[in-house]
């Protein structure tokens, strides 16, 4: 095959049956999609952190984080319900087909993590890029340190993946913190912003890895806090989203300076994106 055609091949979105559809409030849906073609499973073999295009047909497609973990069959991708396309996947129900293409740009840095401590910090649906990511350390516990996963959300019925929360409570050396802006009568975790759990955490300076996703603000915050704290900027690793159009870095709506967050990213270490944050227009 030409290298052209196997572009083309790349570009094409491949069938994709729902088989489970959860829904978490009134405008999020994770959807676990399975190829319909069994044999075109390992052309999506992915690491956690990478994105497919998620694509209804006659619409459009949207870019989605893959939330499951690599060595599931059925991909998973957790979707917020914000537009045109998605507003049509809404709609959609088990046993309805959608197209998929991908995986595209770099995940976690899961490899060099191995050994280390993990300290993961979500804010929001932010957590649906690194849903994936510690399912893979649980899966290979051995292979990791104490893993602390700390997520804050607005109010509680934006908690996305409770289950998950629950499960990974209840896991071995690992600590779990949630806190709400705004509670409810209901909530039983903290109150407050994220940040504010950092002093929940131990954190070994020479071991630690710094996994973050979420709104900006949010993480340029983290970051900040972090390394007065003394974690390296180069042991702190983001999830950046953008209007990603075309996936491969042709149209240029995910330019962020001079890196393109399909292709480059979506995970970028901290020094190497950190001069950009808070510009605005970038």
């Amino acid at each position: 095959m030409s290298a052209s055609a196997s572009e083309a091949g790349y570009l094409l979105p491949e069938p994709a049956e729902i088989v489970e559809k959860r829904t978490y409030g009134s405008d999020i849906h994770a959807y676990r999609l399975r190829l319909c073609d069994p044999s075109a499973r390992p052309r999506f073999d992915f690491m956690p952190g990478q994105f497919n295009m998620v694509y209804a047909p006659g619409v459009g497609e949207v870019a989605i984080s893959i939330s499951s973990d690599p060595d599931d069959e059925d991909l998973e991708h957790t979707i917020r319900i914000v537009g045109r396309v998605t507003r049509v996947i809404e709609r959609l129900q088990v046993g309805d087909v959608l197209g998929l293409r991908g995986p595209y740009g770099h995940g976690w840095p899961l490899q060099e993590a191995r050994w280390r401590d993990v300290l993961v910090v979500t804010g929001g649906l932010g957590c649906a890029p690194v849903t994936g990511a510690i399912d893979y350390m649980f899966r290979r516990r051995a292979s990791y340190g104490r893993i602390s996963i700390l997520h804050g959300v607005k109010k509680p019925t934006d908690l996305v993946h409770r289950e998950r929360f629950e499960a990974w409570r209840r896991e071995p050396n690992c600590y779990v913190g949630l806190t709400s802006d705004t509670p409810e009568r209901s909530w039983r975790d903290r109150v407050g912003v994220v940040t504010e759990l950092f002093e929940e955490v131990e954190i070994d300076l020479d071991l630690t890895v710094v996994f973050m996703c979420g709104p900006e603000v949010m993480i340029r915050f983290a970051a900040r806090i972090l390394e007065r704290r003394g974690v390296p900027a180069s042991r702190i690793f983001v999830s950046m989203e953008r209007n990603m159009k075309c996936a491969v870095g042709l149209c240029g709506h995910c330019q962020f300076g001079p890196e393109f967050v399909c292709k480059d990213g979506p995970i970028f270490s901290m020094p190497r994106i950190a001069r950009f944050y808070g510009v605005r227009g970038l």
